[in-house]
């Protein structure tokens, strides 16, 4: 299963999956609860400034509810194929 979250409102994430025509489920998170527990929002920079901000990140999550995998933060290549690996790996 395939989740993807984040602390848009389910009226922008509708607008976000059709026009990027996305097939997987998105789970509106505006008061970051879910993010905040997986450790998916830290301090980021840009431009010279500090702000808390929202890592793109990725966990692999086992059937009974325990984290297996985290990828702290996503690279742009070869993520795809790290993630498909892990899967693989864990059975």
């Amino acid at each position: 299963m395939i989740l993807g979250c984040s602390g848009d409102s389910v009226e922008t994430q509708a607008k976000f999956k059709a026009k990027y025509k996305i097939n997987f489920s998105l789970l509106s998170d505006p008061e970051f609860r879910a993010i905040d527990a997986y450790g998916a929002r830290r301090m980021k920079s840009f431009l010279g400034k500090s702000f808390l901000g929202i890592v793109r990140s990725t966990f692999l999550i086992a059937p009974d509810g325990k984290i297996r995998k985290i990828w702290p933060s996503v690279r742009p290549k070869g993520h795809a194929v790290d993630v498909l690996e892990a899967l693989k790996a864990a059975g």
